[in-house]
């Protein structure tokens, strides 16, 4: 692939990203101690196969520990389904990091908080009742159901305002994109330093 004039664009912003954050690094207190997921979806943007991208945060106590952005192995007809999908792909990371954090820690969590903006996607993990809507969707994305049923996740509705998956696989306003990363518990070394002189 040969590099084009969008190419250089991102590799811009991504510069610019790096400039203004340099000074920030994460901020772990260790007052909480529960994992908490975040579920979005990029819907269709992809110009070469039109699948949709699954995003996801996670952290476990004060602060994000991992995220993840994978493009969705099928076309989906709806955002509905889109949403679906990247919910299971979020809820299959969180088992692994339960698994690893219970292994760490030596005991076992309380059910996986995972926050989606997308309350369809969440009844469709709950009910069974929408079979005739999902049933030409792959059994193995039904999984999410499995994991809400024996309360290893609950799926909780957000606002798409609040939605922190978004921070690192959009574009976002700079207030948006401040606010967000006072989320992520991002702090500004400097204002630390400042605070101790």
């Amino acid at each position: 692939m040969e590099p084009r004039h969008d190419h250089w664009i991102a590799t811009k912003c991504i510069l610019r990203y790096l400039r203004g954050t340099s000074h920030h690094f994460l901020k772990y207190d260790g007052k909480e101690v529960n994992l908490i997921g975040f579920t979005d979806f990029d819907g269709g943007n992809n110009e070469i196969d039109g699948r949709s991208t699954t995003n996801g945060c996670f952290s476990f106590g004060s602060a994000m520990i991992s995220w993840m952005r994978r493009k969705q192995d099928p076309i989906t007809l709806h955002s509905i389904e889109a949403e679906y999908v990247a919910t299971c792909e979020v809820g299959k990371k969180v088992v692994w990091l339960r698994k690893l954090l219970s292994d760490l820690f030596g005991k076992p969590l309380d059910p996986t908080v995972i926050n989606c903006d997308n309350q369809s996607s969440i009844k469709m993990s709950e009910d069974h009742v929408f079979h005739a809507r999902t049933k030409h969707i792959n059994n193995k994305y039904h999984y999410i159901r499995s994991l809400v049923h024996d309360g290893v996740v609950k799926l909780q509705y957000i606002l798409k305002n609040e939605q922190v998956a978004n921070v690192p696989t959009k574009s976002l306003p700079n207030k948006k994109f401040e606010y967000f990363r006072s989320m992520l518990r991002l702090v500004d070394v400097t204002n630390l330093i400042d605070k101790e002189r």
